[in-house]
């Protein structure tokens, strides 16, 4: 019977898992398109990246009801609860890191009516890039079981965080030289905070993949590069 139970369990946390696979291919996709959208003044792109997001939260949705029924049948614990509740945190930040891809795409409806800031969109493009390389070695540590790949991942967060705060610095600039400027820099700046914010949550899923395999959260800070966040809007 209890052969029995563990291979039922293994079968629900193979779909389980297969769904957070999917689900994170979208949101990859999701945060690339979203950038696309902003460099090539795509419309129509931004479009398709906010449309996109109904199926990364159906995704979810159904993420939590299979786990919500796998612990009800088979009642896991230990190691076994440990996966359950980290694929649903899991998901809920990968919900929440296309938000923030459909943020942007939303905001790139508005700057195209606007003049370029020099420099501005590829650097967003490389710092999106940057994160979405993160979120694919996030999922690849889960999917593998590598608490090493999911610390490196981890560690990275920093190179976001300075890519941040250059742009940043980038936006003020532009706003004090030329007033012209400031309202396309104010919905840049938020497009840039939001792409950081992204690489917190990717972090968030290393450390839990980290926790998964190892059964301890890191206890060693984080290392942060962002010192904006006073004169931003509140985490």
């Amino acid at each position: 019977m209890n052969d029995h139970i563990s291979s039922a369990y293994d079968r629900d946390l193979e779909v389980i898992t297969t769904l957070i696979v999917k689900m994170g291919g979208l949101v990859e996709d999701a945060i690339t398109n979203a950038a696309r959208s902003l460099g090539d003044r795509d419309v129509e792109l931004a479009e398709v990246v906010r449309k996109a997001d109904k199926a990364i939260d159906a995704l979810e949705e159904q993420i939590n009801e299979e786990a919500a029924r796998t612990i009800a049948l088979r009642a896991p614990v230990s190691k076994d609860l440990r996966a359950i509740l980290t694929v649903l945190r899991l998901a809920a930040s990968l919900e929440r890191i296309g938000d923030y891809a459909k943020n942007i795409a939303k905001r790139t409806s508005v700057l195209v009516e606007m003049a370029p800031v020099s420099g501005s969109d590829a650097a967003l493009r490389r710092m999106a890039r940057e994160v979405e390389g993160m979120l694919k070695d996030t999922l690849d540590a889960y999917v593998r079981g590598d608490a090493r790949l999911a610390e490196e991942v981890r560690q990275r967060d920093q190179e976001v965080d300075q890519m941040y705060n250059a742009l940043f610095r980038e936006f003020l600039t532009f706003m004090m030289e030329d007033p012209r400027n400031i309202t396309a820099c104010m919905h840049l700046h938020f497009m840039a905070k939001n792409i950081e914010r992204m690489g917190d949550l990717t972090t968030n899923m290393a450390e839990q993949v980290i926790y998964l395999v190892t059964g301890v959260m890191p206890e060693e800070a984080r290392p942060k590069g962002d010192r904006t966040s006073y004169v931003s809007d509140a985490r």
